[in-house]
């Protein structure tokens, strides 16, 4: 009588997980370059065995087994800012942590008090040669061209390192906008960048609204049938008990 419950617990896990999904997704709506997530599913396939049955029955729990990323571009806002550079078409600009390279497509870079480039929560934003960029004090005059290619009014002083991977759903979020992976990154051969503009999340608030009010009519639907089955073991074992009694 508890396999009810068990499959009707597996689904409840999964679509709490799925709402954690969602809910960031829509914390993240207005974050740049994020992309949206979504869960995947499958059946866990358990076979068990009773008196009645011997040669047992299969049982299909519901089971989250990873995240699968959304990789469309996201609408390109023009913010008129001249460290503010968007990736229109493939890429991911290389960043420098504390935790090795991580990679984004968020490109709302400024300076630090040393004149380094840099994204928000402070990681260097690295050249093709691995280094970060670093503007003089007196240099004011920031142009980047689409191949990358950083200069100023005393001449150029690098190339955005952008690249790309073979999977891109081999990226896993790492925070503050960026991604970690074990793959080989390699160099996109033409990168389109463009100054001045921001890469919006692909985010659609209305689709994940209404994914999340889905959500919440499945998970209510699976606790009235937990309930229901719930209620009708306790009129069983009633039932039970007055009929021995009965027969006493």
């Amino acid at each position: 009588m508890e396999n009810t419950s068990y499959i009707a617990l597996s689904r409840q896990a999964a679509l709490w997980r799925q709402m954690e999904v969602v809910a960031n997704n829509m914390a993240n709506a207005n974050t740049p370059g994020f992309k949206t997530e979504q869960m995947m599913f499958t059946s866990y396939m358990s076979k068990t065995k009773s008196e009645n049955t011997p040669f047992g029955y299969r049982l299909a729990f519901a089971q989250d087994i990873g995240v699968l990323h959304d990789t469309s571009e996201g609408a390109l806002t023009q913010t008129g800012d001249q460290l503010d550079v968007a990736i229109h078409g493939a890429g991911y600009y290389t960043i420098d942590t504390p935790a090795g390279p991580r990679y984004t497509r968020d490109g709302h870079f400024q300076l630090d008090a040393n004149g380094m480039m840099v994204t928000s929560a402070g990681y260097p934003l690295l050249q093709q040669n691995g280094n970060p960029i670093v503007f003089a004090p007196t240099e004011t005059d920031i142009t980047i061209a689409s191949d990358g290619t950083v200069s100023t009014e005393n001449g150029v002083i690098g190339q955005i390192d952008v690249v790309d991977f073979p999977n891109e759903q081999d990226l896993t979020p790492a925070g503050d906008g960026t991604y970690q992976t074990t793959a080989q990154a390699s160099p996109v051969a033409h990168p389109n960048l463009v100054q001045g503009m921001l890469e919006e999340s692909n985010v659609n608030p209305v689709v994940e609204m209404t994914g999340m009010l889905n959500i919440l009519r499945s998970y209510e639907n699976v606790m009235n049938m937990i309930q229901g089955e719930h209620d009708r073991q306790i009129k069983a074992m009633d039932a039970l008990s007055e009929a021995q009694q009965q027969q006493s």
